[in-house]
């Protein structure tokens, strides 16, 4: 899968990425290693041993030969090689477009980050799916694994715009019937939502056990708001514009920032949740080494 023609996927990220020691079960379960192997009944890989029939068991897989030598029911059970899935949302709104002192648009560093991690996925024989939201689900690519999957994924990041206004939770409830089978949730966003909505929108994943790991992105900007003076500000997703000294409303962004993402952090430990802060000048690799 080493292949160079992408955009977010570059010839010197592919080369490193190639002796990174990854895989997504550590990231559903805490220990990584890529494809492993799981006892369940029926069609597999390999006869793992014979077990008492209980009621409720389905009565197909009674192996009858077995009963008829010696009138018990015993069903077969199998090990049977399975694939994690590792499921990608890429926050696209119209303030990821954002960017002044960092290298990237918030939606540019997301995408790298999210071509790395589904590269290595897939390059683990695992699979991979892939979410474009802002305040709806703009491109869903389900699960897969295959190099025509991988490249259709990174193709949809290359093409990918900032779209509409940021709804985290929006996103996170019209998605959660699409993901059949629990994995890993990665969720890249800079996280400009309600908090407590976003976390009550992944409850019901935590239920079903899925392992949820929060990036969130924002330009080193967003963070300090420089003294500049006298500056127009707009809402990339309002268009709304409004003229202030940046002198007078420093310190109060500061204060309004830092408290939104310790009320991220509280709410994350909470619920046993991963959370990162990144900034567009971070390399994207810190964020792979933070899901290692």
């Amino acid at each position: 899968m080493q292949d160079s023609r992408y955009k977010f996927l570059r010839p010197e990220d592919v080369k490193r990425l190639a002796h990174y020691e990854f895989g997504v079960k550590a990231m559903v379960e805490g220990y990584l290693s890529g494809r492993h192997r799981s006892k369940e009944r029926g069609a597999s890989i390999e006869f793992h041993e014979y077990r008492q029939y209980v009621p409720g068991d389905d009565p197909a897989l009674v192996d009858w030969r077995v009963f008829a030598r010696t009138d018990r029911h015993y069903l077969k059970t199998f090990e049977q090689e399975t694939n994690m899935e590792c499921h990608v949302f890429v926050d696209s709104s119209a303030s990821m477009g954002f960017q002044h002192d960092g290298p990237l648009t918030k939606l540019e560093y997301a995408s790298f980050f999210a071509a790395c991690l589904s590269w290595l996925v897939a390059s683990k024989n695992d699979r991979v799916s892939l979410q474009l939201f802002d305040d709806q689900i703009r491109t869903f690519i389900e699960p897969g694994s295959t190099r025509r999957h991988l490249h259709q994924l990174l193709t949809a990041l290359e093409h990918n715009q900032p779209g509409n206004k940021t709804s985290v939770a929006e996103a996170l409830r019209k998605a959660q019937p699409l993901l059949k089978r629990k994995g890993t949730l990665v969720v890249v966003s800079d996280f400009f939502d309600e908090p407590q909505e976003i976390f009550e929108a992944l409850s019901p994943y935590l239920h079903r056990g899925f392992r949820v790991h929060l990036f969130h992105v924002l330009d080193p900007a967003e963070r300090t708001l420089p003294d500049r003076g006298l500056a127009r500000f707009v809402d990339l997703e309002t268009r709304e514009n409004l003229v202030v000294h940046t002198g007078s409303l420093s310190e109060a962004w500061r204060d309004g920032i830092n408290d939104h993402v310790a009320t991220m952090r509280r709410l994350a430990v909470s619920r046993a949740v991963d959370y990162t802060l990144a900034e567009t000048t971070d390399s994207w690799f810190s964020l792979l080494d933070r899901l290692r």
